[in-house]
């Protein structure tokens, strides 16, 4: 069969194939330890839960509108006023299957065929994929961890060009749990500005933060930031829903609408009640997600120490996110290979940094229990001895 060009184009997911070889060999009775997966081991906390079954018991299972319940998209804009200092409006927010779903409409309504996309890597794996799904071209940045992989203001502005049209931001980083202080993102903020780019700011993992680090919205530094700001978000990784399929796209009103469009003629509406379990996420306590945090900061630690001890690697404590991005160079293997031969003589499931532009890194999770990350560490310790 002859298949769509743009498929081939296309890569599948490495981590959700990894995370779904490791979860078939488990069920076949192995004893895994998977750091593969970036989904909190939380449950959806019970008030979230029991909004979502109020809703069901009055019956919201109907279709909705396909840019959202009106009380999220309301919650939704509060939200962005009151924590990221965000202007907007209801009309400005919409609602999506997920926080993936809300960058894929976004790249089909604003990149044309050749425009270009600025990415830094290391990336979340699926960026460059929704780029060429929207016959865009990215353009890979490369980061190391002397700049803490971040790119820079000057390399922002080395790569531009005529054909520019959108920046990909994201703090906190997956993979690498880095994020950009307020100084540096005024200092991208302005390069944005200088040469009227669009930027969008993945913020999925704003709540997840430590040791006091700050976040700032790149559309927060000021008004004409604002005007080229998109901001992509949602619900799974600070509420522990990533089931639930809810996330959103803030920006100037005639993008919202192109992507509402999009989104009407390819999914229609999110899920009705799981959208009441959002608003009750925003408007409730938050005490679950501090909860969690503590749980987070806790095995951070444990898995950064355990893993930063193992002669031949090295990896940079991660300020953010539930993930250690770790330097495998020394080891003389590609992270394909390392990853491949970990999972099948130590049972350990990890994320080659290949899936992200960075071939000598891997990715582990820390969203698993201390236990777990003790065991795994141990057996990686002994893989890498054995190399």
């Amino acid at each position: 069969m002859e298949l769509a060009t743009r498929v081939m184009q296309v890569k599948p997911s490495v981590t959700l194939a990894i995370d779904t070889k490791a979860k078939g060999m488990r069920a076949a009775g192995e004893d895994i330890c998977s750091f593969s997966a970036g989904e909190p081991d939380f449950n959806t906390p019970d008030h979230i839960k029991r909004a979502a079954q109020d809703a069901l018991d009055q019956g919201k299972t109907r279709y909705g509108p396909a840019a959202g319940e009106p009380a999220l998209r309301a919650a939704i804009a509060e939200k962005l006023n009151r924590d990221n200092q965000l202007a907007y409006a209801p009309s400005n927010i919409a609602v999506t299957n997920g926080g993936k779903q809300s960058l894929f409409n976004l790249m089909l309504a604003l990149i044309n065929p050749g425009d270009e996309v600025i990415i830094p890597a290391p990336y979340w794996l699926s960026y460059p994929e929704m780029v060429h799904l929207a016959a865009g071209v990215p353009v890979i940045v490369p980061t190391n961890a002397e700049s803490g992989y971040r790119i820079t203001p000057e390399q922002l502005e080395a790569a531009i060009t005529p054909k520019t049209r959108l920046f990909v931001l994201n703090s906190p980083n997956n993979p690498t749990g880095m994020v950009y202080s307020p100084g540096e993102i005024q200092a991208l903020a302005e390069v944005v500005v200088k040469h009227q780019l669009w930027v969008v700011s993945d913020e999925i993992y704003e709540k997840i933060r430590y040791d006091d680090t700050p976040h700032l919205s790149i559309g927060a530094v000021s008004s004409p930031a604002f005007e080229r700001t998109i901001i992509s978000s949602g619900f799974a990784k600070a509420y522990a829903m990533t089931g639930w399929r809810v996330g959103y796209l803030a920006g100037p009103e005639e993008l919202i609408n192109a992507t509402i469009k999009i989104q009407g003629h390819s999914t229609s509406n999110v899920c009705t009640f799981a959208q009441f379990g959002a608003i009750a996420a925003l408007n409730g306590s938050q005490d679950c997600v501090e909860t969690m945090m503590m749980a987070f900061k806790q095995r951070r630690q444990i898995m950064y120490e355990g893993m930063a001890a193992i002669p031949g690697l090295s990896c940079i404590q991660p300020k953010g996110a539930f993930y250690l991005f770790v330097n495998i160079s020394k080891t003389g293997l590609g992270s394909l290979e390392f990853c491949d031969r970990l999972l099948g003589e130590k049972k350990v499931a990890v994320i080659p940094g290949k899936a992200f532009g960075a071939d000598d890194h891997i990715r582990l999770s820390y969203a698993t229990d201390v236990e777990t990350i003790q065991k795994g560490i141990e057996r990686i310790a002994t893989f890498v001895s054995s190399i």
